[in-house]
């Protein structure tokens, strides 16, 4: 059973044009908590999804401020951590957990 924090530190997959370029290098993309660390995320990964991670890099993208209704609103911070994979493993994210 993984720990707890497991599911805490991995919250989504990022699905869009360049994530799913990137698959092709053997890398996924998701969103996790902006405290985690690239340890906590690289064992959260290997735990829940039985694959080994040779590398993680992070980024926070910063919220855009954007208008709803004539209101000024921004959008929340996000971070999100790339993970290769090692060579001949795949997660497959339409799955899910």
């Amino acid at each position: 059973m993984p720990a707890a924090r497991h599911y805490d530190t991995i919250l989504a997959p990022v699905i869009t044009e360049k994530a799913t370029l990137l698959s092709e290098q053997n890398k996924v993309v998701f969103k996790v908590a902006m405290d985690s660390t690239k340890d906590e995320i690289a064992a959260a990964i290997e735990s829940l999804f039985k694959v080994n991670v040779t590398k993680v890099n992070t980024m926070i993208v910063k919220g855009k401020t954007k208008r709803f209704r004539g209101i000024m609103g921004r959008r929340n911070d996000v971070k999100k951590a790339i993970v290769t994979l090692a060579p001949g493993q795949s997660i497959d994210i339409a799955t899910g957990l």
